[in-house]
């Protein structure tokens, strides 16, 4: 089978790898996967460019990918949930269940969790960007065959969408705004917009990303690149937003939402900023009591984005600019990082 492999940065190589012999190696709950589609993500640009994910560092090859889905190839002995020839999107978390933290319902915050295409540990966690891989039968979620697999790759990062959502509360009838146009703001957009948002509005540095988002529902987009009066402006026009969603991962982009957020309003802090310190308006934080959250992956809603996307009640075919083969997955990395040309690009297997 062919892999892609991450050695260092800007150094990923399609390699052969020995095919799974049949019957071989599975536990009685793991499932062997011929992945199909498989998303390149944030984390994923930042391994190949930079080798590293703030203090994750690949000391290994590592096969990324976190965002994928494919067809059942064989199960193990006591799998019921899937069955051979079934098309399923993969959830690429597994918690381990018993910490305190699984206990009290909050999975993506498990102290032992196991997160696919990940150099946080050593060995690395291998991830989806190979023609097959093994899972565990609780990380597949079936789908209908009628379901492209491009389409399926969205499940991850739809996931953390939700979750974002569901971070935030109530979005009936509230005004959102959201600070990056990046494919995860976008969802999020799509997510505010389904959970009956009143006003959305967007921000990004790029025309292009806020093209997209007026295309797909964004009241407001503003460029913020040559700087944020007309956006705080906008803000104090309708007495500050109730929800802000910083999604970019740049500390401007916080403060900016601190800013703009109304008295008692709601910030939830999506993106993951740079190490070390952060200068935030904490001072802001107090005197106005903004309620300041992170959302961090996703809890128990991989589920519903699945449900989401087979029937089409958030529809992400906008946002899927690119596709590639295996083949050309260097080409595929350089594109997604091209943001004046690509949302969302996904390879294909």
């Amino acid at each position: 089978m062919r892999a892609c492999v991450l050695h260092a940065a800007k150094d990923l190589r399609i390699e052969e790898r020995p095919d799974p012999a049949p019957g071989s190696t599975l536990a009685p709950h793991e499932v062997r996967l011929r992945v199909r589609a498989g998303g390149i993500c944030g984390s994923d640009l930042h391994y190949y460019f930079h080798g590293r994910v703030g203090d994750f560092v690949i000391r290994e090859p590592l096969i990324p990918g976190h965002e994928f889905a494919g067809e059942v190839a064989e199960t193990g002995s006591a799998v019921t949930r899937v069955k051979p020839g079934q098309r399923v999107c993969v959830n690429p978390g597994r918690n381990c269940g018993t910490c305190p933290r699984c206990r009290e319902g909050r999975p993506n915050l498990c102290e032992n969790v196991f997160f696919m295409g990940s150099a946080s540990k050593f060995p690395h966690m291998q991830g989806g960007f190979a023609e097959y891989t093994t899972v565990a039968e609780a990380q597949c979620f079936p789908v209908a065959d009628d379901l492209p697999f491009a389409e399926m790759a969205f499940a991850e990062p739809l996931s953390v969408a939700l979750h974002a959502a569901h971070r935030a509360g109530n979005l009936m009838g509230q005004k959102v705004l959201i600070t990056g146009a990046g494919p995860i703001g976008l969802l999020i957009l799509l997510a505010a917009r389904r959970g009956g948002a009143a006003h959305i509005a967007i921000t990004d540095m790029m025309d292009q990303p806020l093209a997209a988002a007026r295309a797909i529902g964004a009241d407001e987009a503003f460029n913020v690149g040559p700087g944020t009066e007309p956006l705080l402006e906008a803000a104090k026009a309708i007495g500050g937003y109730d929800v802000v969603f910083e999604a970019s991962g740049a500390i401007p982009a916080l403060n900016a939402g601190l800013l703009a957020v109304r008295a008692g309003g709601i910030v939830v802090q999506v993106g993951s900023l740079p190490g070390g310190e952060t200068p935030v308006l904490a001072n802001r934080v107090m005197a106005r009591e903004i309620d300041l959250r992170g959302a961090f992956r996703f809890g128990d809603v991989f589920g519903d984005a699945v449900a989401c996307l087979e029937k089409r009640l958030i529809d992400i075919r906008p946002l899927l600019t690119g596709r590639y083969t295996i083949e050309t997955a260097n080409e595929a990395f350089e594109a997604a990082r091209d943001r004046s040309r690509s949302l969302k690009v996904v390879i294909e297997f």
